[in-house]
């Protein structure tokens, strides 16, 4: 698997040149039944060790774009999750609810979070992996900043 690397410290990230990327750090990767979207390496590696995710709702069911969908908990946070593009949740992915370490384990596969069907009304438009790293570079330096500021906490 072709795959670019953005560096987090003295982390590696990467990210596979295949799928698409939206700018709230999930992936994208085309299939039969529409998208199906996943974390990034950035975000695991800034979530670390997940423990628990919360969909708000059953698949499917409508969303637009930045709706929040669901909550996920980790070692290092407590975040909600928002939908990447308008469109229609076609199903969330099983296995994570019985066992959501499999995003630490297999984000790029087992990891997956949800399928979604893109609305012809959408506006938005996913990155690729080049765009994608662009946006890395633009956000790491906040990052960082907020990370030290947790850590003084």
């Amino acid at each position: 698997m072709d795959c670019l690397t953005f560096m987090m410290g003295e982390f590696e990230a990467e990210f596979p040149v295949d799928r698409h990327y939206a700018p709230n750090h999930m992936w994208a990767q085309q299939t039969n039944q529409g998208l199906q979207f996943g974390f990034s390496a950035y975000a695991v590696r800034l979530l670390q060790d997940v423990y628990f995710l919360d969909w708000y709702f059953d698949a499917p069911a409508p969303v637009r774009f930045q709706q929040e969908i669901g909550s996920i908990e980790s070692k290092k946070a407590e975040s909600s999750l928002y939908a990447p593009l308008s469109g229609e949740l076609t199903q969330f992915n099983p296995a994570l609810m019985a066992d959501p370490s499999h995003i630490n384990l297999d984000k790029y596969g087992a990891g997956w979070l949800f399928e979604l069907t893109e609305s012809s009304e959408n506006d938005e438009k996913l990155l690729t992996a080049e765009e994608y790293l662009e946006h890395l570079t633009k956000v790491w330096e906040v990052t960082q900043r907020t990370i030290k500021g947790q850590l003084n906490n």
